[in-house]
């Protein structure tokens, strides 16, 4: 028997955090049928209380980026431009 993960997901701690900009947690989520990337950031409120604050991408955003060949231009690519 399969395992449903429907509105169920998961965070680790990020290991290749190297700015401060970088997640302090990441991982996935499924949120009715449809699978997310998450972030988590862990910040504190002005009033002192510790809180995460949150990101969501749809993984299939991040697959269609990658499957995108990606290409720099050279100087000679502009001659066709002018």
């Amino acid at each position: 028997m399969e395992y449903d993960n429907t509105n169920r997901g998961n965070l680790f701690k990020n290991d290749k955090k190297e700015e401060e900009k970088h997640p302090d947690l990441n991982g996935s989520v499924n949120v009715g049928g449809t699978d997310y990337w998450i972030s988590a950031w862990k910040k504190t409120s002005k009033a002192g209380t510790p809180f995460y604050s949150l990101s969501v991408r749809p993984k299939q955003e991040q697959v269609r980026q990658s499957s995108q060949p990606t290409r720099k231009a050279k100087i000679d690519d502009l001659d066709d431009f002018f």
